[in-house]
């Protein structure tokens, strides 16, 4: 198995960017590819330090891509980069370019946890004739909810940070970052996505998963949600990682 950290120079952002690269043993071009995102406040090595995602790269002969996004949300940023931009286009370009990737709809996965599980669902659901699947961990899916939750809680340390994400009013109402809006988008388009969600009983974000959990269970799309005793640890999200990967397999997803 081949672990690869490189830096490549993001044009949509205007920096370097780190991104890690599992190569399995066996897996033959062109690969298989899961983009699995990070968190808020970790960056490309997050998932390498605190999960098995290298057995499970080799277990299901699955490339990861793993890209360092910061503190973006996985944004175009009113005050910053562009990152959405980034994992939307240049990354998966620049990857398959590189590192023979496949380039068909049926070999691309995307998951995240928390901000990453509201990037993989956002790419997913704005780009949805692009993957084959995607989950969330625990994620920050609702950002609208997820403002008042930080207000309700006087998190006045985040504010000024999602004032450069998502703008001064943060008011993301039927754009990319609407989530509930583009998930009835893709319903009505009629298109196959399958969509994987999961949140620990415990969760601070609980709540805001079951709205989310809501509204998508309204739709036709292939939707499951996985709930259970669970907190926002690594411990869980290694869990639900593992857990996704064996019902991708199980489902003949992979």
């Amino acid at each position: 198995m081949a672990l690869i950290h490189m830096t490549v120079h993001a044009t949509t952002i205007g920096k370097q960017i780190g991104i890690q690269l599992i190569v399995p043993d066996h897996a033959t071009p062109p690969y298989r590819t899961l983009y699995l995102f990070h968190g808020w406040s970790d960056n490309e090595t997050a998932w390498l330090r605190n999960t098995n995602v290298e057995q499970l790269a080799n277990q299901y002969n699955l490339v990861i891509c793993m890209p360092d996004v910061g503190l973006s949300y996985y944004n175009d940023m009113t005050y910053g980069g562009n990152y959405y931009s980034f994992i939307q286009d240049e990354l998966p370009t620049t990857m398959e370019k590189h590192f023979s990737l496949s380039r068909k709809s049926e070999h691309r996965y995307v998951a995240g946890l928390s901000m990453g599980g509201f990037g993989a669902f956002k790419l997913a659901l704005n780009e949805p004739e692009r993957f084959r699947a995607a989950a969330s961990f625990s994620g920050a899916l609702l950002i609208e909810e997820l403002v008042t939750l930080q207000e309700k809680n006087q998190d006045t340390e985040r504010k000024p940070y999602m004032q450069a994400i998502f703008g001064l009013e943060q008011n993301v109402t039927q754009t990319k970052n609407d989530l509930l809006y583009k998930l009835d988008q893709v319903d009505k388009q009629a298109i196959s996505l399958p969509l994987f969600q999961y949140c620990g009983t415990e969760d601070f974000l609980y709540p805001i998963n079951q709205t989310f959990r809501q509204q998508a269970e309204m739709t036709s799309l292939p939707y499951q949600y996985i709930e259970g005793p669970g907190d926002h640890t690594w411990a869980y999200w290694n869990d639900c990682l593992t857990d996704w990967l064996k019902r991708l397999d199980d489902l003949e997803l992979l």
